[in-house]
């Protein structure tokens, strides 16, 4: 049943990509892959710079912490068949300045089912002279609610 939701995200992704796709587009591309823990998709909507980081919030401080795009990838692709992630965009505020665009998403991530945190992501992204969107960067906060 996953390779066929596989299958499905790809064949949508590659119809979006192939249109001049608006940012929102490519978060929502980025996301059917992540909940179908799919790299090859994620791999299609980022740039092959792309930088990761992660502020975590806590009473005691804030720590940021960085990720290669690499480890990134693995880390979604090794997810368990039986853990099942959902990250929950509840809003989407896009800035755009020529090729140039700011995607910000609050969310709640959920692991079978259960809310395990929220937060914020801010996705960065520049417009390639092919047209298509791709994200250059991603921070995201994570806060227990």
């Amino acid at each position: 049943m996953q390779k066929v939701f596989v299958f499905i995200a790809t064949l949508i992704s590659s119809l979006v990509l192939s249109q001049n796709s608006d940012p929102k587009q490519i978060v929502d591309e980025f996301f059917i892959g992540f909940h179908a823990k799919d790299s090859i998709v994620l791999q299609k909507v980022c740039h092959t710079n792309m930088s990761l980081q992660t502020v975590t919030n806590a009473k005691e401080n804030s720590r940021l912490k960085t990720e290669k795009a690499s480890e990134f990838f693995k880390s979604i692709a090794s997810i368990p068949d039986n853990i099942k992630v959902l990250e929950k965009i509840t809003d989407y505020e896009v800035k755009i300045d020529g090729n140039m665009a700011h995607v910000w998403t609050p969310y709640e991530f959920y692991v079978n089912g259960q809310l395990s945190h929220i937060g914020v992501n801010s996705f960065t992204m520049v417009k390639e002279p092919n047209g298509e969107w791709k994200i250059v960067h991603i921070i995201d906060t994570r806060r227990k609610q």
